[in-house]
């Protein structure tokens, strides 16, 4: 192997990849330390990031619709504070709607719950009474009540210590996360109200650091990133509130109780993609339950049938279309997602996958339309044809290799022959050379000699003449002024 530049260039990157393999080996978990505090340190404008993200995307409809478009310095201004109170204000509306409801279903429950276990006592009653082999099975099972007493109370004592510990920890996480919100609040002000300035910013520099082709795939893949994940969101919450309604309505014309408490949990569990509104129907099935069992099971054939249509019907259409994402990589993302990041990896998985998937889809129509056939279209027999190509081939690069090393000594024998020749004739030259030169000199020196001579007898007969011929005219204007006297 030549040692050319880019040899060494590839050596020298090998080089690094393994030092800084064999340093990651070494140092795990100092790294992922170092990774850790890093990360908590830039946090609140993580957070903020995040929060800028979720209030454009209602910011970008409110500018797009707008009639002030010729007021800039206001009209930004403007459209922020009312994302900002169309957000809070959706918040403020779910909170009052479904505070008081939820205060109605804890009253409820206080006076269903003792009546559910009367029941499920009496119950259990008429069952070992017609069957008196199971109480005869409890009475040969023999507790130890002394025992978990003192294990009980010895759980408490040592949990007692820790509770002034667990509580003030509490706290201190508690102001920490309100200091984070609001430091990644103002960031994310600041962040919607120089958007445009921070992303010419941004590209400037990726475009004066990175190589060209490098900078605009970047700056391409950020571009796509940013509208699957703000499609992904506005079909996100439109779905959610299509499947709310739903339930609320069918709820309330089948007289099913709770129907707008259970609506609005539906509709925000349903963020969740596809496992959300099954976490949505399980607190609905036990509330309704301590009303009514069979209401419970009317509740969950409603469940069913209306989730079948939004799968089915809804889903595709607002969310499936926006994303571009097939169904079983969306099942696969949520799964992914949900467990290395839980519900945040449920919701991010998915648009970061549709990117993915959308980059590689890419890639592969590229490459297939840059070859020139398909095997496909060679038609039958075309491997055996392509096998038989390729050992022509080789057989053929291997003679060219042999034919193209005999060339090569033999070029560099004659070249060394041929180059102490050429030194030779060049050294006779050069002195030839030399010798031409010095003696152009030496006549050029006397040329320019001869010639100053020349040049100052010249001067000096035209100074005379010069001189002769003034004297004439003031001779001559004499003369003129004695005849007019």
């Amino acid at each position: 192997m030549e040692l050319n530049r880019e040899n060494l260039k590839k050596i020298r990157g090998l080089i690094v990849f393994t030092v800084a393999a064999v340093v990651l080996g070494l140092h795990c978990e100092e790294i992922l330390a170092f990774l850790g505090s890093g990360v908590s340190m830039i946090s609140p404008f993580l957070l903020g990031g995040a929060i800028a993200f979720v209030l454009n995307v209602p910011m970008r409809a409110i500018e797009d619709h707008t009639p002030l478009k010729r007021m800039k310095k206001f009209r930004r201004p403007m459209c922020l504070i009312l994302s900002i109170t169309l957000v809070a204000g959706i918040l403020a509306l779910v909170i009052f709607v479904v505070g008081p409801e939820l205060v109605n279903t804890a009253m409820g429950l206080r006076k269903s719950i003792p009546a559910f276990f009367e029941n499920v006592q009496i119950q259990a009653e008429e069952l070992f009474s017609r069957n008196p082999g199971i109480l005869m099975y409890i009475d040969r099972i023999e507790v130890d009540w002394d025992k978990a007493g003192r294990e009980i109370m010895g759980f408490l004592s040592s949990g007692a210590g820790t509770m002034m510990a667990s509580t003030f920890n509490a706290a201190v996480s508690i102001i920490s996360g309100v200091t984070n919100f609001c430091i990644g609040f103002v960031f994310a002000v600041y962040v919607l109200l120089q958007k445009e300035t921070l992303s010419r910013q941004a590209k400037r520099l990726a475009r004066a650091f990175l190589p060209g082709r490098l900078c605009e795939r970047i700056i391409r893949t950020a571009v796509l990133t940013e509208r699957t994940f703000s499609n992904f969101l506005t079909g996100q919450c439109l779905e959610a509130v299509i499947l709310g309604t739903m339930f609320f309505v069918t709820m309330t014309v089948m007289r099913l109780p709770y129907a707008l408490l259970i609506g609005v949990l539906i509709a925000f569990t349903a963020l969740i993609p596809i496992f959300g509104a099954f976490v949505g129907c399980a607190v609905g099935a036990f509330l309704i339950l301590m009303v009514s069992p069979v209401q419970a099971l009317i509740f969950m054939v409603v469940f069913q049938v209306l989730q079948q249509l939004e799968g089915n019907l809804i889903y595709p259409h607002v969310v499936g279309g926006s994303v571009g994402l097939p169904s079983i990589w969306v099942l696969v993302a949520v799964t992914v997602g949900g467990s290395a990041m839980g519900v945040l990896g449920m919701l991010v998985f998915i648009p970061l996958c549709s990117v993915f998937y959308t980059l590689l889809r890419e890639a592969v129509g590229a490459r297939l339309e840059g070859k020139e056939a398909r095997p496909e279209e060679a038609g039958p027999g075309a491997e055996d044809r392509t096998g038989e190509a390729n050992t022509e081939a080789e057989g053929r690069t291997e003679e060219a290799k042999t034919e193209a090393e005999s060339r090569t000594e033999e070029s560099k024998a004659g070249a060394g022959g041929r180059t102490k020749e050429a030194k030779a004739e060049e050294e006779g030259r050069a002195k030839e050379a030399k010798a031409e030169e010095e003696g152009r000199t030496e006549e050029a020196k006397a040329e320019e000699e001869g010639q100053t001579e020349k040049t100052g007898a010249e001067i000096g007969e035209k100074k005379v003449t010069a001189k002769t011929s003034g004297q004439r005219q003031e001779g001559a204007g004499r003369h003129k002024t004695r005849r007019r006297k």
